[in-house]
């Protein structure tokens, strides 16, 4: 709009520091400025829809965007410091056959602002919000543009560092490689959940796409480019991928790519025909992934009490699109 780059920190500082939502509070604006803002732009953020809050303190809240899209959020508590789980899309159209939010479809991509919006509204609730983890709905490496204009807001006038920002992805291999070449050095995470591609492209049907070979290629090339671990989440799904055998031929799997390794017990979606790991079956491919992964942990679900997996409020509330 013609304005000098200081007025975008100042307007910056008015949204993170100052949590304002509307531009005639800026008092710091020239009043011309603050009316053609309000003119062209809308400066409140989403409409929290519904609310749920766990007792281990994670908190979920359910957004109605301006057009009427739905999306979830999350702050998940960490200790010293929480993180903000946000999403991408309305919806999702990749099927995964566990996930919640597979059961809705898509409705749209969300903008970049649309995405850090979700941390604003997350840090009015915790003051010790400082990580931000692109593992909501959707797929962010399918809504590039807007993922990495969200990673430019965080990181710069919102002041995130790269270390304290995660982008999830089920598995898309042309973005994990453009992900490679960009200056922001953030980490990067893949839904693996399987050891073969017969039982991943069961559970994700996207591998029949960009199957283990050509995904596992992409994330060593990740690793030589930017000197980063990846992250694997493995969501142990009870008689289907947890036995002791599978954590070998896991370990095999990755024995080349530095990583980290984390296990996550599936969290049951109503209507859905998996069950949770035992807490023996946990305990076993666990030991057994120590034996040979550079680093292996158990990340523990939270918010089992609030339904609080990807898409499960969204699905007690109604359709990622409408109230109605």
């Amino acid at each position: 709009i013609g304005e000098p780059a200081y007025r975008a920190r100042q307007l910056f500082d008015w949204f993170w520091a100052r949590g304002a939502e509307d531009f005639g509070a800026m008092s710091d604006l020239p009043g011309k400025l603050r009316e053609e803002l309000t003119r062209r732009y809308t400066a409140g953020l989403p409409e929290v829809a519904d609310e749920a809050r766990g007792g281990d303190g994670t908190v979920k809240l359910l957004l109605e965007l301006s057009d009427g899209a739905r999306v979830e959020t999350v702050l998940m508590p960490g200790g010293d410091y929480d993180a903000a789980c946000v999403s991408t899309m309305a919806g999702c159209d990749l099927g995964c056959a566990f996930c919640a939010t597979g059961t809705l479809g898509k409705t749209r991509d969300l903008a970049a602002h649309e995405i850090a919006a979700q941390v604003l509204l997350l840090k009015k609730i915790s003051a010790k919000l400082r990580n931000v983890v692109f593992m909501g709905m959707g797929e962010p490496l399918l809504n590039y543009e807007a993922t990495l204009g969200a990673v430019g807001l965080l990181t710069g006038p919102m002041g995130f560092g790269a270390r304290r920002i995660t982008v999830s992805t089920a598995g898309v291999v042309p973005g994990i490689k453009r992900l490679a070449g960009e200056p922001q050095r953030i980490k990067l995470a893949v839904s693996l959940n399987a050891p073969d591609d017969a039982r991943r492209s069961e559970l994700m049907p996207l591998n029949k796409k960009w199957p283990l070979t050509g995904l596992l290629a992409a994330c060593r090339e990740y690793y030589d480019k930017t000197g980063r671990r990846v992250t694997f989440e493995y969501v142990l799904v009870g008689g289907f991928n947890d036995s002791e055998a599978d954590a070998r031929a896991l370990v095999r799997l990755l024995a080349k790519i530095p990583h980290k390794l984390n296990l996550i017990a599936y969290n049951p979606v109503e209507g859905l025909p998996f069950r949770p790991p035992t807490p023996e079956a946990i305990d076993a491919f666990l030991a057994e992934a120590r034996r040979g992964a550079y680093a292996a942990g158990i990340r523990h679900s939270r918010g089992t009490d609030i339904a609080a997996a990807c898409g499960q409020l969204m699905l007690k509330g109604g359709d990622s699109s409408s109230r109605d």
